[in-house]
């Protein structure tokens, strides 16, 4: 249940209408008096849904894989997780 390797396209981008701290659940953003996610990973910012587009990624939409915004911006550009991903900065 890594993240998967391959090719994959944008499927859906969520939050460029959100202001640029906007925290996310389950692609619904929170509002300021709702409760955090009980995780130190918070999808924040903007979320890039993906389609894989190989045989062996084909279901990463529906594993919810995404790229997303990070409070973790220290750790932009290395592996952060047990997957193979790496923190990367979106616009805002």
């Amino acid at each position: 249940m890594k993240t998967p390797t391959g090719r994959f396209r944008i499927a859906e981008k969520i939050g460029s209408d959100m202001p640029r701290e906007t925290i996310f659940r389950s692609r619904v953003p929170l509002n300021p008096g709702d409760a955090l996610p009980e995780t130190e990973d918070l999808i924040m910012s903007r979320i890039l849904w993906l389609d894989g587009l190989d045989p062996h990624n084909a279901n990463t939409r529906e594993r919810f894989i995404y790229i997303h915004g990070t409070k973790h911006e220290h750790k932009i550009g290395t592996p952060a997780s047990c997957g193979r991903r790496r923190i990367v900065r979106l616009g805002g």
